[in-house]
């Protein structure tokens, strides 16, 4: 047995984390002292290994609990589902590092939306909720509007540039999107630093079929906008 205390040591989650899992009936301890100490077993360590995992896999607490409270939960199954999404997200990622390298080397003025789709990922994810946890999560895929997905999101942030694209690029409105801009590729698609923002803002412009993409929803001179917005926030 061990305390909440040597828990917390072995596995790097806080003191306070396992008390909130305890509240919300994710994680209980195996017992309580007399002074109401919490003590965890083999198999509480166990479960909470398997929490961690789908926690590194993004899934919320509650999407958690009902998978391992589902009667027909499985271990085994679990993790061989975890090992299918993280091979999933491994081939993401190196799509993700391809692009990048291709974007800083010389002459490389190729943008590849595919690149950003996590679709795949989406749908394991999905069933993989709806498997154990009685969740309609895969029903919620399938019939979620296309504002869900990042790259339609993304566009439409260039929707919002094509708004004042009339203005200066240096303008205070103009640099907080870019901001918005390089917080959202960081947050959904990869980090996004200013030397890759600035490739990127070079690339809007020099690349015809971005160009024209963005033009499309921002209207006429938008890419153009965009680009020295970015290149004025990169100085």
């Amino acid at each position: 047995m061990k305390n909440v205390s040597e828990v917390s040591r072995l596995t790097g989650v806080s003191v306070r984390t396992l008390h909130h899992y305890d509240a919300v009936g994710l994680l209980h301890p195996t017992m309580r002292t007399d002074a109401g100490y919490r003590l965890y077993d083999d198999a509480a360590l166990a479960r909470l290994q398997a929490i961690m995992m789908f926690r590194e896999l993004e899934f919320p607490l509650e999407d958690i609990r009902r998978i391992m409270d589902a009667p027909d939960f499985s271990v085994e199954r679990a993790v061989l589902s975890q090992i299918e999404l993280l091979k999933l997200r491994k081939d993401h990622i190196d799509e993700l590092i391809k692009l990048a390298e291709n974007i800083l080397k010389k002459g490389e003025n190729n943008m590849n939306f595919h690149a950003f789709d996590r679709s795949e990922i989406q749908k394991y994810e999905a069933e993989v909720k709806q498997k154990w946890g009685g969740t309609e999560a895969y029903t919620e895929y399938v019939s979620k509007p296309k504002s869900d997905d990042p790259t339609e999101q993304l566009m439409c942030k260039f929707a919002e540039f094509g708004a004042i694209r009339n203005g200066e690029p240096t303008s205070a409105d103009a640099q907080n999107k870019v901001a918005e801009l390089q917080g959202f590729i960081t947050d959904r698609f990869y980090t996004c630093s200013k030397e890759i923002l600035a490739s990127l803002g070079g690339m809007y412009v020099a690349d015809e079929r971005f160009r024209q993409n963005i033009d499309a929803v921002g209207g006429e001179g938008t890419a153009e906008f965009v680009s020295k917005a970015i290149a004025a926030f990169c100085k």
